[in-house]
């Protein structure tokens, strides 16, 4: 039986002969907007998508024997996985395909914010010498706080661990002999690591439960001049209360890579934070290399040929 798959979003371009040599038709149409995708969606046994396009109701609604949605990469926000289930739809996504990449651009991003090195450039870029405006701060010795000790947040705790830094987390599901035995001593709410921490770094999924973990009241817990690294779900930190705080003091700077509406718009709470001189910003760039987009395209063409050959549901999510 011939399947027919949608690509919605920018795929590698090796994951489509996975695909065409199982005998699927491939339609590749990345940039669609959601009436777009939702008028497309019909004779499609199943579409992948990156972060860009979003599968929600509407579009679910509108397919007609859509059989499973793809996430190339790991967090499924952008697709309504209960309007999925509730049709019978699969969802998978590929777990720990990107892992390595965003753990090591939330330790970039922590980097670049001690030192103020995307200020510095800037200054330089400008035909400025402003040496005694950007001193830094070194990271050994300081303690960092891992807020989500899944994946990701047990990678950047080891590396943090290998820059000399002390790290302490924070795991609701994590059982403390876990973080134990990776050197990071456990804490039992985010409220002791903000105060303990000299650095937070966010890592855990967005759901009912985290979003706004990171409001006005976890910020005043905080050390004076803490500095804060999100490069896991825009929501999960207030983005309000974040600019309120850096404002005063509380936190020295922050390094954000994520937001509440991707892309922002102009005037936007995000938009704001995003210009603030104490601010590291990056356009959501935590799985963006090279070897991370190549590994979770591949991955989910075989995921997605697999279940439609043999109904294996590998990264099922529902």
């Amino acid at each position: 039986m011939s399947f027919r798959v949608l690509i919605a979003d920018k795929l590698d371009k090796q994951a489509v002969p996975i695909l065409v040599d199982a005998g699927f038709e491939v339609v590749n149409k990345p940039g669609m907007n959601e009436d777009e995708i939702a008028a497309a969606i019909p004779g499609f046994d199943a579409v992948i998508v990156r972060s860009a396009a979003k599968i929600t109701a509407k579009i679910i609604q509108a397919a007609d024997c859509l059989k499973c949605i793809g996430r190339a990469g790991t967090g499924v926000d952008n697709i309504d996985v209960k309007a999925a289930t509730a049709k019978g739809i699969l969802v998978m996504n590929v777990p720990g395909g990107n892992t390595v990449t965003a753990a090591e651009h939330a330790l970039a991003m922590m980097l670049s914010m001690s030192r103020m090195v995307p200020q510095a450039d800037a200054s330089m870029k400008a035909g400025k010498w402003e040496k005694s405006a950007f001193t830094g701060f070194e990271i050994t010795g300081k303690t960092l706080g891992v807020v989500g000790f899944g994946k990701i947040g047990q990678i950047v705790a080891d590396r943090a661990l290998g820059l000399r830094m002390k790290v302490v987390a924070y795991d609701p599901i994590v059982p403390p002999f876990v973080i134990e035995a990776a050197g990071v001593t456990p804490v039992t709410t985010v409220a002791d690591l903000m105060k303990v921490a000299d650095i937070v770094s966010v890592h855990t999924p967005l759901n009912d439960k985290t979003r706004g973990l990171i409001g006005a009241d976890m910020l005043a817990c905080a050390k004076d001049g803490v500095m804060l690294v999100n490069c896991a779900r825009g929501n999960i930190v207030d983005e309000a209360a974040l600019i309120e705080a850096l404002k005063s003091g509380k936190v020295r700077s922050a390094a954000i890579d994520v937001w509440s509406a991707e892309p922002f718009a102009e005037g936007s709470v995000a938009a704001t934070l995003a210009a603030m001189p104490n601010v590291v910003a990056t356009p959501h760039l935590g799985a963006s290399t090279h070897e991370a987009q190549n590994r979770v395209a591949l991955s989910i063409a075989r995921q997605i040929r697999d279940f439609l050959n043999t109904g294996a549901r590998f990264g099922a999510v529902n």
